[in-house]
Order: C-alpha cells, then structure tokens, then sequence
C-alpha cells in the first residue's frame, strides 16, 4: 500500500473546497408555519393519553388564521372514564373556575352552560383510541389564549398556550 503524502491531501481538500465555493450553505431552518403564505390555513396535531398530558402546550398562529386542529386520544380508556377534549378559552378567563363548573357538566360532555361565553372552540370529549376534527379562524387579536382539557380534574395537568400573533 502506497503512502500518501501530507501535501497531496492539503493539495486535494483545497481543490474540493475551491469547487464548493469554499463555504457551505446553511441549513435550512425549522420553522412552525405549515403553509408558504404566513396567513394561510394551518393544520394542528395534538395528542393526549391516559396519562393526563397533551403531547404539546404551546401552538403559534397568526391572528384571524384558519386552523384546522386535528386531535386524538393515544390511550385505551373510554371517554367515561378517561375522556379528553380540547377546549381554547378567552382571554382573562378563570381557569380554576372554567375547571370547577365544568365538573358539574357530565351532561354537556364537560361544556358548562354558564360559562360557553368564555370559550372560543372546543372538541367533542373523545375516548382512547378516537380522534376528531374542529376547523376555526384563530382569534383576531394576538394574546397568549389558555387551553384546556374540561374532564374532571384534568384541567390542573392538560393545559397549554395558543399564542396569537
């Protein structure tokens, strides 16, 4: 086997590098805008178990921005038992006391009827293994908007931030 010399390396990496131009090109950066125009519709996943978390606590859109939020329940327990829904709430509301009424609201899936003023969209309660679709134009005025799972007790845990901007 032949030696190559110290030189002939020098010599070759210069002459790849002068065919590159010599520098290379930034890596394209991750972004969170799912569409090429900042003001068009944005498809949303998200997930929760039966472990009582949502896979993500932080969306970004622009304001008065189409969304299409795609959400489901990765467990295996039914929705009586373990049921999880998304609920996005005007700004300023009271999350204890969204949580506290919602309890008492078995019959509208959790949806308490003195407080629907306060929420801007929600999902129907959904069981481990389902899924559902809601489609909405994201609120018109930025803000941090708080959203929450309505199930009993899971509101202190499944809670996250739909920031508008």
């Amino acid at each position: 086997m032949k030696k190559i010399s110290f030189s002939f390396l020098v010599a070759l990496s210069l002459i790849v590098l002068a065919s590159c131009g010599g520098k290379q090109e930034p890596a394209a950066e991750a972004t969170t805008e799912t569409s090429a125009e900042a003001s068009g519709p944005v498809t949303l996943d998200l997930s929760a178990g039966d472990d009582m978390k949502f896979d993500k606590t932080e969306f970004t859109v622009k304001a008065g921005q189409k969304v299409t939020l795609n959400f489901h329940h990765t467990g295996s327990l039914a929705k009586e038992q373990m049921g999880h829904n998304f609920v996005l709430l005007k700004e300023g509301t009271d999350v204890m006391a969204f949580g506290q009424a919602a309890m008492a609201a078995q019959a509208t899936e959790y949806i308490p009827e003195a407080m629907k003023g306060d929420i801007i969209v929600h999902t129907n309660l959904i069981g481990g293994g389902e899924s559902t679709t809601i489609e909405f134009d994201a609120p018109s005025e930025a803000g941090n908007y708080t959203f929450i799972c309505s199930f009993p007790g899971h509101f202190a845990s499944m809670k996250g931030t739909f920031v508008v901007e």
